[in-house]
């Protein structure tokens, strides 16, 4: 009771195995030995005999830095969560009525969502008698795909659900290419202002 689970490898006197393969510390193959050898080779040069495949038979151990590889994990895991992307899904809300210049601001809206990597639901809000001409709802959703088709493709067409037409567009460029040109586009407007500054002096 109150054990903790633990997924970090076996190491040293925690290997119960009799016999393992082993792995040298440059990475050459020993071959099977049995476990109080390998633990005298590994203390011999100061470093850690460790189980990197406990399911094979007999398992297969290294002797290495312990520490030192634990660092490295860590190290590798971080930086698999920078590179991570995260997609988010914007919404933006429009009626069948809706005028023209409200149109082109959310049409600007939903481009600007595209440009920077994210996915855009649109939803088309039907109110009391709009509900019995959905096409109007539709044709407006299909104006705007077209409208930002240099940016989007569709990725879910336009459904009906109650008072609510749905449509998904998804971004041609993927998430990590617009953050980074969006980064680039900010440090070459940086740069020229720094160069006007310097002209100026």
């Amino acid at each position: 009771m109150g054990a903790q689970i633990t997924t970090e490898p076996r190491i040293n006197d925690r290997i119960r195995t009799p016999q393992i393969r082993l792995i040298g510390h440059t990475g050459e193959q020993v071959g099977v030995v049995d476990i109080d050898t390998a633990l005298k080779m590994a203390d011999e040069i100061g470093l850690d005999l460790v189980e990197i495949a406990p399911d094979a038979l007999p398992p297969v151990c290294k002797i290495m830095d312990f520490g030192k590889y634990k660092y490295e994990v860590a190290q590798k895991a971080r930086e698999a969560r920078q590179n991570q992307t995260h997609i988010v899904v914007k919404e933006v809300r429009l009626t069948p009525k809706i005028e023209s210049h409200d149109y082109e601001t959310k049409r600007t809206q939903v481009e600007k969502f595209l440009k920077g990597g994210d996915k855009v639901k649109v939803t088309m809000k039907f109110r009391g008698r709009e509900q019995t001409r959905p096409e109007l709802g539709y044709k407006l959703l299909q104006r705007l795909a077209e409208d930002v088709a240099a940016f989007a493709f569709i990725e879910f067409a336009p459904k009906q659900e109650g008072r609510n037409m749905t449509m998904v567009l998804g971004p041609t460029k993927k998430k990590n290419e617009a953050v980074a040109e969006q980064r680039a586009a900010r440090a070459a407007v940086k740069a020229k202002a720094e160069a006007d500054a310097k002209s100026t002096e």
